[in-house]
């Protein structure tokens, strides 16, 4: 336990550069092993292969004990709210934290589908979930109710080359490949981070440590039990269904996918897939505008999603990404500096005017020892 608080401590001073690193390293072989074991491309697989549905379970399985054992190595689930039954303090979410939980076990299931859905690639996937995103960014800060932000004109521009990216993406080859499963599904992750991110700049945005927690804990209290049960009801509902529906495809999962010898291999994506839940939250609590950490996340994820497709091309013969992926990535690394460019500029010149500034904001980011020295070498 001291040594997982130690690096809490140690994350905290770096600050939100940590938690984009651990997103990144992550994201990696989160995305490569999931397009991996449903391409048939691990070793002695032979061509043999298995359908997102299928890795499922043990995705799920995974990704709920790993949120059991963070959260209670980690010592927050007392930062949960709590109720008394029958003598016994229970955590419980409140239901902002509820319905922000559903909308993160939505995120996981889509997330995971997406680079396992047959004919697209992993970039590809990315650019429109990370696109997506990067335009609700603005609109969210723009309608949030309690901490309505400003939107600065990079943000539009951003906004703009997001979408300029999408469409020089499905001109090009791989937007024929975009299946009716695969625009529900995005459909699906775009509608789930536009509500998760709504209730997090309303109620969790803030320089506020114990209520940061709060609210992480109660989210993950809900995300993964809720897509573990969602994963075996489907599955039960399965067995009375053809093997090749979707249904039936999870109860294959439950079923003969556990004597597949592939079973750590799903099991691992989804360790990883906590990963990146972990510290992609992380960076979204983070007190400052969407706009900002929005993009932090997004440009971790699009050097992630890159490295993984160009080690499968060369290490598993996969193909590489075509141009009209590369040249919407290209304008999707552009919107993400644009969205970064404010945030910078002005926080250099708080510097400039104000020495004490980058103390201050040390304190509301709670990294002081860090910053606090940066403030004093600018003074």
């Amino acid at each position: 336990m001291s040594v997982l608080k130690t690096m809490q401590t140690k994350l905290a001073a770096l600050g939100i550069f940590a938690f984009c690193f651990g997103y990144f390293a992550s994201y990696v072989p989160y995305s490569m092993m999931t397009k991996m074991i449903t391409s048939g491309l691990f070793e002695g697989m032979s061509g043999k292969h298995f359908s997102g549905f299928e890795i499922l379970p043990a995705v799920g399985t995974a990704t709920f004990i790993a949120m059991y054992v963070y959260l209670t190595l980690s010592g927050w689930w007392k930062h949960s709210t709590h109720s008394t039954i029958l003598g016994v303090s229970i955590p419980r979410p409140r239901w902002i934290t509820f319905i922000s939980g559903l909308c993160t076990a939505g995120v996981i299931i889509t997330t995971t589908l997406s680079y396992a859905l047959e004919g697209i690639s992993i970039v590809f996937a990315m650019l429109l979930m990370r696109g997506g995103t990067l335009v609700i960014a603005p609109i969210v800060d723009l309608i949030a109710v309690k901490r309505k932000r400003k939107i600065y004109w990079p943000s539009w521009a951003a906004a703009a080359l997001s979408l300029a990216a999408l469409f020089i993406t499905f001109s090009g080859r791989a937007g024929t490949t975009l299946t009716l499963v695969a625009i529900i599904n995005i459909a699906c992750y775009l509608l789930s981070y536009f509500l998760r991110f709504f209730f997090m700049s309303n109620w969790a945005k803030s320089t506020d440590a114990a209520e940061k927690k709060r609210f992480f804990t109660e989210e993950q209290m809900v995300a993964n039990p809720v897509f573990w049960g969602a994963i075996m009801i489907t599955g039960l509902i399965g067995s009375q269904m053809d093997p090749a529906s979707i249904p039936g495809q999870v109860w294959q999962g439950m079923t003969t996918f556990l004597s597949s010898g592939y079973v750590i291999h799903a099991f691992l994506v989804g360790i990883f897939s906590y990963g990146t839940g972990l510290f992609g939250t992380l960076i979204f609590l983070d007190p400052r505008e969407n706009t900002f950490t929005v993009p932090a996340s997004r440009v971790s994820s699009v050097i992630a999603g890159v490295v993984a497709t160009y080690a499968l091309a060369i290490f598993y013969g996969s193909k590489y990404p075509p141009t009209s992926e590369l040249t919407g990535l290209a304008l999707l690394i552009v919107a993400i500096l644009f969205l970064s460019y404010h945030s910078i500029v002005e926080k250099k010149k708080r510097a400039h005017y104000d020495p004490r500034a980058l103390e201050k904001e040390a304190e509301e980011v709670h990294h002081p020892h860090i910053l606090k020295a940066q403030a004093e070498k600018a003074g």
